[in-house]
């Protein structure tokens, strides 16, 4: 079992920048893959990064890639996502959650997910 809070959401100007944290208690964190995933209203909940457990394989959704980066750091049960360039259609409620499976870019590989973090891009 694992608790995610996530946090770093907020308002910003299209071009600009945010970074979101998610932060884990329960169960060793160093033992699971992570992954973030994102929801506008009115869609469904869509993939957006993914990290294994070392940090040493990182995956991402055509939609971001070379504007988004996940990292990871196991001392601070942490693990963050840095978006660059942002567009409007990034703004979205953003979820972390925890791999439980093989299956790396669809929902129902995952479990454990936090609350959420608003993330709204004005333009």
């Amino acid at each position: 079992q694992v608790q995610l809070v996530e946090s770093g959401g907020g308002l910003v100007q299209a071009g600009g920048s945010l970074r979101l944290s998610c932060a884990a208690s329960g169960r060793t964190f160093s033992s699971n893959a992570m992954g973030w995933f994102r929801q506008a209203p009115g869609k469904e909940r869509e993939f957006v990064a993914a990290i294994s457990r070392s940090g040493g394989s990182t995956y991402y959704a055509d939609s971001v890639k070379g504007r988004f980066t996940i990292s990871r750091d196991n001392a601070k049960n942490t693990v963050y996502l840095q978006m660059n360039s942002l567009k409007s259609e990034d703004t979205a409620v953003y979820y972390c959650a925890v791999r439980t499976s093989e299956i790396i870019t669809e929902q129902r590989g995952y479990n454990y997910w936090g609350q959420g973090t608003q993330v709204t891009v004005s333009s």
